[in-house]
This record gives structure tokens, sequence and C-alpha cells, in this order.
């Protein structure tokens, strides 16, 4: 195991003042949410992410339209015995929030934004992967291109691969996906992470509070260009901009057989619902999977405790040997 007494490697970060170093804007729900959040600069974007705690690195990787905020409570866990990073996406949470003009906001480039950052910090071996969402496709991206440097797979609600055989896109996505007025919702009248707030829980609404801190970041039409660009931005056919990542992750995950893998999932997700958990336990057959019939997109929330408890015992039963 490795020695964490070492310490980490010096963070590389633009010269800014000091004021530019705190959060774009008023979080409501930092009582939840107490972490001091670093800055990574790269082309001129800053990137916020946690680094909490010592011992066998976790990554997590939130997806759309959330933040590292949802993670609030695994890291809160899991610091005491792991070394937990937890990235904002370019144009999520603490992060800038650049137009498309500065940033492409492609599926490559947020890989690309992964592979920089854990490389910038020293994390080029023994990692966890936590994902949900966008964060899967993300993470698994990068895990494709570094597929030695995976350990352990947690994956929940999310996906890997190409859109599942009789899955199809809801209405809802595809309105956001493919048209003006769905992108005006999204952008003008922030509907995606309204929404997402409303629904992606079904066993108890969220709390004010909690539901504050996700909408927090996303306060603006000019706060919401990521949340639109994820949607437009679903690789559906092979035509479309990053299907060819989308279809490469899928072939590379042959060589994840002999990784311990996590699959936890809530049933009543209507986007990554059952036609997802199959195909991800087609390609990992040896995974351990725990389902939750009443719960729904946002599993931490739903599920809260259970579902931290099954991260921490599989992280337990398989201790890294390094």
């Amino acid at each position: 195991m490795s020695n964490t007494s070492d310490p980490p490697p010096p963070l590389r970060t633009t010269s800014l003042p000091s004021d530019d170093d705190t959060p774009p804007f008023p979080n409501p729900a930092m009582p939840l949410y107490p972490f001091l959040p670093r800055i990574a600069a790269r082309r001129g974007l800053r990137m916020s992410y946690l680094d909490e705690g010592a011992g066998e690195t976790v990554v997590m990787l939130h997806g759309n339209p959330t933040w590292s905020f949802y993670y609030r409570n695994l890291v809160l866990s899991l610091r005491e015995s792991y070394r937990c990073v937890v990235p904002d996406h370019i144009g999520c949470g603490l992060s800038d929030k650049p137009p498309v003009s500065k940033y492409d906001y492609s599926l490559k480039s947020r890989i690309d934004d992964l592979e920089w950052l854990l490389q910038e910090r020293g994390l080029t071996k023994d990692l966890t992967l936590v994902l949900h969402d966008w964060g899967g496709m993300i993470g698994m991206g990068f895990a494709a291109r570094h597929p030695e440097r995976v350990k352990r797979i947690v994956a929940s609600n999310t996906g890997a691969f190409p859109l599942p055989p009789g899955k199809k896109l809801p209405r809802s996505i595809a309105l956001g996906r493919n048209t003006r007025l769905g992108a005006w919702l999204i952008t003008r009248r922030n509907a995606f992470c309204k929404y997402a707030a409303k629904w992606c829980v079904t066993k108890r609404p969220l709390p004010a509070n909690v539901r504050a801190g996700y909408l927090a970041p996303y306060d603006s039409a000019a706060h919401r260009v990521a949340v639109l660009k994820f949607v437009q931005t679903i690789p559906l056919k092979p035509s479309d901009e990053g299907y060819d990542i989308v279809s490469d992750t899928a072939a590379s995950l042959v060589k994840f057989a002999n990784t311990p893998t996590l699959l936890l999932w809530g049933m009543k997700d209507f986007v990554f619902d059952h036609h997802f958990l199959a195909e991800w336990k087609r390609h990992f057959p040896h995974a351990e999977a725990y389902t939750w019939p009443d719960c729904g997109h946002y599993l931490l929330d739903d599920a809260g405790e259970l579902a931290i408890m099954r991260v921490w015992e599989f992280l337990q039963r398989y201790p890294l040997n390094t």
C-alpha cells in the first residue's frame, strides 16, 4: 500500500487574486458541502475539485445537471480512510462556465480534462472510479485510454456504451437535445435543472436546502451552457460527434473483466433504467449488483446511507495491494 503520509505533488494554478479563487456564486447549501474546493487552471479555465482525505484514491465523477455536491455524503463517509478526488466538470458546479467560443463542451474535452487533472495531481495508478450519469461515459472513456490505472469501478445509473437495445431516448430529453424550444427551456427557464431536482428522486422529495444546493451553480442562462451542451451532445448514431469515443469505450470494456465492479441502481430512473443495468451486467458479468426498486436517478439521495454502505463494504472487500 502506498505511503499516505507523503505530501501530494504541488498544484499548479494561475496566479489569480484570492477573490478569484472563491466560489462564483453564493451557495445556500454550504453547511451541506463543508469542503474547501481546490482550483486547477488549464488553458485559461479554472476547474474546481475536491481533494479530501488520504489513502487509496477514489475518483468520483458527476453527471448532468449535478456537480460534486451529489457526492457530498459519500465523501464525508469515505475521507477518513480514502482519498476522495471529485472534480466539477467545466461549466458545472464551482468550475468556470465559459461560452462555447472558449470551450467546446465535447466528450473528448471532458475526458481530456479528467486525464489532465489526474496527471497533474500525480494520480496515475491504483484508481477507483465512482461513476454517475455522464460521469460513466467520461470516466470509462478515460479508463479506455489507461486501463492499467483503474483497479475498481463503482457505477450507478450511468452508461459507458451506445444506447442499449430496446431503449429509446425519453421525449423530454429529446426535446432538449433536438429543438430550439428545448434549448430555450433549459437555458432561459432552467427547466432541466428544476425538473431533475424533482423527478430524479422518487422515494421522497429533496429537502429545500438540498434542492437549493443542486440548483445554486446554474443561476443564470450564461451558467447553464454545460447543462444544455450535455443534452445536445448525447451521441446516438455514428454520425454524431463523440459516437466514435462511445463505441471505442464499449469495445474496451472487455479489458476490465477482472476488475472488481459494483453496480448500484435506482430502478425508477426513467433514463438510465433497467436497459442500462442489463447492458452493464452483460459487459461486467462478474459485477456485484444492488438495486432499489423505489429509488430514482439521484440514488445517493434516495437510498442514502444504504447505498453509501454498499460502496464502503465493496472498497473494504477489495483492498489494493500496492
